[in-house]
This record gives C-alpha cells, sequence and structure tokens, in this order.
C-alpha cells in the first residue's frame, strides 16, 4: 500500500481541485480536473 500513497493524494487534490471551478461555474476546467482524476484512478488500480 505504501506505493499507492503518492497517487492517492494526486487523486484528492484533484478531486478538489475541481472544486472552486464548478462553484464559479467554470464547468469545463471542473470537468478536466475531474477527468484527470479518474484517469489516475484508473492507472493506479
Amino acid at each position: 500500500m505504501k506505493e499507492k500513497i503518492f497517487p492517492l493524494i494526486l487523486i484528492i487534490i484533484d478531486f478538489l481541485s475541481a472544486v472552486p471551478y464548478a462553484v464559479s461555474g467554470d464547468y469545463k476546467k471542473s470537468i478536466y480536473w475531474v477527468a484527470a482524476a479518474v484517469l489516475n484512478i484508473c492507472v493506479t488500480f
């Protein structure tokens, strides 16, 4: 599990990066960050 700590932190940061864009109404950037998180999930697991 140690080798997955950094990817998990990165995935969390990606999801958290999407929140301010969604709140401000910039849905394209919000979708970008969610997609980056999903891509990291697919690659990691």
